[in-house]
């Protein structure tokens, strides 16, 4: 583990620790986090809360809503997860991503507490955050909500205003198998009579407007519209109430396809109830970046494809329908289909659902799965799944990324795990990979 705190004979040793707890899976409930919370003094008392809940595009709203807040001169705040590379990228202060040694201490604090109160991983990361955050001084911390929301450890936390981007089937095992279901679960972070932002589809606004918060809905109470620029994201114009007057804010966002000009529009309505002025919310949007979601980086460095061009390669951790659903929209309108792609899964995922959205866009598969993810699926068991499409079984992310230097086309894809990517990613970027077990 890269992670070493001071003060203990065994470099890493605590975070080892605590990602053995990722075993032990998800418990809902808020009663473990609250008492890690007032064990260690209440930290998440001293900033502001917003908390971004949604099936998708929870964290690249978080992220642009984040950046709009910093642009307007707040001390910032920013949690999510899962993480890609490093357990540190879960953990961001004013942009920048706390250090090593920073979280290590903080966790060395906290473990005894947690031993004590049995929290889980997912509770423990939650509350090292708010330590984190409060130790750092933030004024606001933007939380991107784990699972479902009313039970999830960030709703131990009392925010100032709630996002729910959208609502979708995921989860269902815990979440329900209906969308009022699951929307009734993400709900659980709204306030009464508190300000917040929604774009989930009209039917589920009552299911919403149940918690008695000053919701916000796309479609009846704030409109947008986004003119896509292709490869460098889009031009937005956003509006909503503003007393007798109409507000407009028109502003660019780097995030591609129609589903991230929607997620950078919820967090410009958010950053606005919030009171961030105008102009920072136009620098804060244009500024954002989100790793994994629609990136696109050089497969190799150096490299000339077959035909001419340095090829590229696309990485979006597209993980349920609605997810590959976007997806694929997006690469439709971005005109970058067909093309090679790369794929590995969680067996516990509705992979069937995410093939049929993918397999339009490719020309070819090569199945792989992250080598640091037990619930994986194999190779072999996605096959079936792209039958008809020229198909390649590899055993490690590697292997899927030399197939794709060996086939030279300009440009592919690779999705469909946030895990998997978290193993693609840093092999193009030369980083050092993370090593302990992946489960959340």
């Amino acid at each position: 583990m890269p992670l070493k705190p001071e003060g203990r004979s065994e470099p890493g040793s605590d975070l080892e620790w605590l990602f053995a707890r990722q075993r032990f899976g998800v418990r809902p409930g808020l009663e473990r986090v609250r008492a890690l919370l007032a064990a260690l003094g209440e930290p998440q008392r001293a900033f502001r809360t917003v908390l971004v809940a949604g099936t998708n595009g929870k964290g690249s709203t978080a992220a642009s809503l984040e950046a709009a807040l910093r642009a307007g001169g707040e001390r910032t705040g920013l949690f999510t997860s899962p993480h890609l590379t490093r357990f540190c990228e879960r953990f961001v202060v004013s942009g920048q991503e706390v250090g090593a040694e920073e979280v290590g201490r903080g966790l060395a604090r906290l473990r005894p507490l947690a031993e004590e109160t049995g929290a889980t991983f997912f509770e423990i990361v939650t509350a090292l955050a708010c330590e984190l955050f409060a130790g750092a001084k933030v004024g606001t911390a933007v939380m991107e909500v784990g699972l479902g929301g009313r039970w999830d450890a960030t709703n131990a936390l009392d925010p100032v205003l709630s996002v729910v981007t959208q609502v979708a089937l995921d989860h269902t095992a815990v979440l329900g198998d209906t969308l009022p279901e699951i929307a009734a679960e993400k709900a659980g972070v709204l306030r009464p009579g508190r300000p917040a932002v929604t774009a989930c589809a009209p039917e589920l606004w009552p299911v919403l407007e149940r918690e008695g918060a000053d919701l916000w809905a796309l479609g009846r109470d704030w409109h947008f519209t986004a003119h896509s620029r292709g490869w460098e994201g889009s031009d937005l114009r956003v509006e909503w109430p503003g007393g007798a007057i109409t507000q407009v804010l028109d502003f660019r966002t780097p995030l591609l396809g129609a589903h991230g000009a929607q997620n950078a529009a919820v967090a410009a309505v958010a950053a606005s109830r919030l009171g961030c002025r105008p102009d920072a919310i136009r620098q804060g949007l244009a500024e954002v970046r989100w790793p994994g979601r629609l990136e696109v980086l050089p497969l190799t460095p150096g490299q000339v494809g077959t035909g001419g061009e340095t090829p590229r390669i696309l990485l979006d951790g597209a993980h349920n329908p609605d997810g590959a659903r976007a997806l694929a929209a997006a690469m439709q309108a971005l005109g970058g289909a067909p093309l090679p792609l790369v794929f590995g899964a969680a067996e516990d995922k509705d992979v069937t659902g995410v093939a049929e959205a993918l397999r339009p866009l490719a020309s070819s598969v090569i199945l792989t799965r992250a080598a640091l993810s037990p619930r994986a699926a194999s190779p072999q068991a996605l096959a079936p799944l792209f039958a008809g499409l020229p198909l390649t079984l590899t055993d490690s992310p590697a292997q899927a990324l030399a197939e794709l230097r060996r086939l030279g086309a300009p440009l592919s894809l690779a999705c469909g795990s946030l895990y998997l990517l978290g193993e693609v990613r840093p092999l193009l970027l030369g980083e050092a990979p993370e090593a302990g077990e992946r489960w959340q």
